[in-house]
């Protein structure tokens, strides 16, 4: 029996190229169609958002004149979808499997305790597994969990995560605004991860769906190790534990632990200038943060152990999860 779920697609595009077409393409072959897709296009200047102007004109396309960021964009489109119960967000440089939203719309309806879902991304071209939902380490560091491992390798079932990988997950509408959205401070980078854990603290659970799969190209438009991923990936870490991390003082060492020991392994590797400067920005905002801090662990409903059960506690863990790092 088909989905009475109302779904929005939302794709935000920065100089995607040819990627965004075969993204929209993918969406145009679902078996259950959404109910509305938007485009936020965050001022390219490659031309691609103007070449699936034509072949797409059933889809809303919001034009920016300026770059203002994955979280800004993603935000503005979900305010522009207030008819929907549910939000799809789906980078442009990943490509979903025909069923991919029938099979998150099965599994919100089958499981309405959980308010998020994660998909089973693949690497485009590839036989491996780009992630099964994302992992959070007590320390502040997080990762994709089964980068890069063959699928073949993979037999996971339907479990719950900590948080969904935003270039391909499934949110329910009302709480994707209740946890206040993407931190639109972030710009870019790490800004999912800090929204699964708002909600983790608010009592809302997500499901990983193995069955919902898309194929994802991954840092089309910027590289992951290029400057502005650097600068902005560490940075937003460090905001994110002083926002949301329960025990904060109790799990700072360690968090300082593995700043330092990122800030060493990109010097090392040529990036001292990004990483550096992520981390005194990082520092220079810990008033206007801890604010933040303040109100996040006020309206916190879940208590402290059980939000913990759902995070890395391995010591030395995060340091062999570098290649999987967000």
């Amino acid at each position: 029996m088909p989905s009475s779920l109302s779904i929005a697609v939302v794709v935000v595009n920065w100089n995607a190229g040819d990627y965004l077409k075969k993204c929209l393409q993918s969406l145009k072959s679902q078996t259950l169609p959404p109910t509305q897709v938007l485009i936020v296009d965050n001022a390219s200047t490659d031309g691609s958002i103007q070449r699936v102007e034509e072949e797409f004109r059933e889809y809303e396309i919001i034009k920016l004149e300026e770059n203002t960021g994955f979280a800004f964009a993603n935000n503005l489109a979900v305010k522009k979808a207030e008819n929907c119960e549910w939000i799809a967000f789906l980078n442009p440089d990943a490509f979903a499997a025909p069923d991919w939203l029938e099979k998150l719309a099965e599994a919100a309806e089958k499981f309405p305790e959980f308010t998020s879902f994660g998909s089973h991304m693949l690497r485009y071209g590839s036989d491996c597994v780009d992630g099964t939902g994302d992992i959070y380490h007590v320390c502040g560091s997080a990762w994709r969990r089964d980068h890069g491992i063959p699928s073949s390798k993979i037999g996971r079932e339907m479990e719950e995560i900590f948080s969904p990988c935003a270039a391909a997950s499934f949110i329910r509408a009302d709480v994707f605004s209740d946890a206040g959205g993407f931190d639109e401070n972030f710009f870019a980078y790490f800004e999912d991860v800090d929204l699964g854990f708002r909600l983790q603290l608010k009592g809302y659970g997500c499901l990983y769906v193995p069955n919902a799969v898309v194929e994802h190209v991954g840092s089309a438009t910027t590289s992951r190790f290029s400057d502005f991923s650097i600068y902005h990936g560490q940075r937003n870490l460090v905001w994110s534990y002083i926002r949301n991390m329960p025990r904060f003082w109790y799990y700072l060492p360690q968090h300082i632990l593995f700043n330092l020991a990122a800030v060493i392994w990109f010097s090392l590797k040529g990036k001292s200038g990004p990483v550096l400067k992520a981390k005194w920005h990082a520092l220079k905002e810990f008033p206007r943060v801890w604010d933040l801090r303040r109100k996040t662990q006020r309206e916190r409903v879940v208590e402290t152990e059980l939000v913990l059960k759902k995070m890395n506690r391995g010591f030395l863990v995060p340091y062999s999860q570098r290649k999987r790092s967000l």
